[in-house]
Formats: structure tokens, sequence, C-alpha cells
């Protein structure tokens, strides 16, 4: 897919006169396993760090409860992290996966497995993918409160692409298993 810069917000490399477009970026972290809110605030670090990619907003924590996931999971905490990147959706992607590894995320065969870091990517501007390694905008999204409302407190007017404003899907599946962390806050250090 071809993407096309927008000519008033661009960032042009002055050495090679390359264009890239600059897009709002939707990340979801979530972890279940070791020390949750370390692994959580050491995303939203990792992140942070990550050349031509700048955080603007970075959610309550929320408590939520296992979806799907085997029995005896523990409960996850999640946050959103919004930020402006000119990087092009499979490298995001690829930092998304290289960060879950740093923090010893094992991949399981077991869907919805407990790990110590999730790190997903919701929205990358108005980018569409169906590659099987890159989704987007992520196909439950639109499901997952856990993502929607922390989403939300950041940008209520927000709209996921193809589904519609996010206050109207968070609507639909409610808040059950999702409680506010009032104690917890994650901040870009």
């Amino acid at each position: 897919m071809t993407e096309t810069p927008n000519p008033h917000i661009i960032n042009a490399d002055t050495l090679t006169g390359e264009m890239r477009p600059i897009r709002r970026v939707v990340l979801a972290l979530g972890s279940n396993l070791g020390e949750r809110m370390s692994m959580l605030q050491g995303a939203v670090n990792a992140i942070a760090d990550t050349p031509d990619v700048w955080v603007t907003g970075v959610s309550p924590v929320y408590e939520t409860e296992p979806v799907d996931a085997p029995e005896g999971s523990r409960n996850y905490l999640n946050a959103v992290v919004l930020a402006d990147t000119t990087l092009a959706a499979n490298r995001l992607m690829d930092r998304a996966l290289a960060i879950e590894d740093a923090f010893e995320r094992e991949r399981s065969e077991v869907l919805n497995a407990p790990r110590t870091l999730d790190v997903d990517l919701i929205v990358v501007g108005d980018r569409r993918s169906n590659e099987p390694h890159l989704r987007l905008p992520h196909p439950r999204a639109a499901e997952r409160p856990f993502v929607l409302k922390p989403w939300f407190d950041l940008e209520p007017d927000a709209s996921l692409p193809e589904r519609g404003p996010i206050a109207d899907l968070l609507a639909e599946t409610g808040l059950d298993g999702i409680t506010l962390r009032e104690d917890l806050t994650l901040a870009v250090e």
C-alpha cells in the first residue's frame, strides 16, 4: 500500500530530501506476569526512546480480568500510549515486538497465554493492513474495553477506523471486568 504524505504535516530529511508523513499511533500495553507495573513503565520508556517516535499521551492504568485466557491466569494491568511517528507501520511493529522480547515475552501456541508484556499496534494513522504479521486497525480493538477505556481517557473524540467513535464502541462493550487503578501512574521518563 502506498502512503501519501500530507504536505502540511511532514518530516523532511534535509540530507536525502525524503519526506515521510507523521502519523498518530495508538499502542495498547498489557502485562499479567512478573512485576506488571515495571513491565508497563519499561514499555513506555522504550517507546519514548524509539527514534522518530514522540509520545504525546499515556493513559491511566487499569486492572482487568483476563479474557479467553487459560484458567488461573492473573489479572492484567493495561494502558494506552499515544504517539506521533514518521516510522513505517512495519518498522513500528518490529519495534513493538523487540520491546516485548526485551521484557522476556514468551510466545506460546496457547491462545491468550499469560505474558510479561504485550505491545499491540491499534492504529497507525489511516494505514490499513491485512498482512498476517500486521493487521491494522487492530482487528479486536473494538471489542476490548481494556483498550477502548484508556484510549477514551486520552482522546474522547477518537474513532477507530472502519468501526466508528470509540465512545460508541465503549458503550457497546461496557466496563465489566475493568477497574481504574488510581494508585498506579505511568509517565514518560
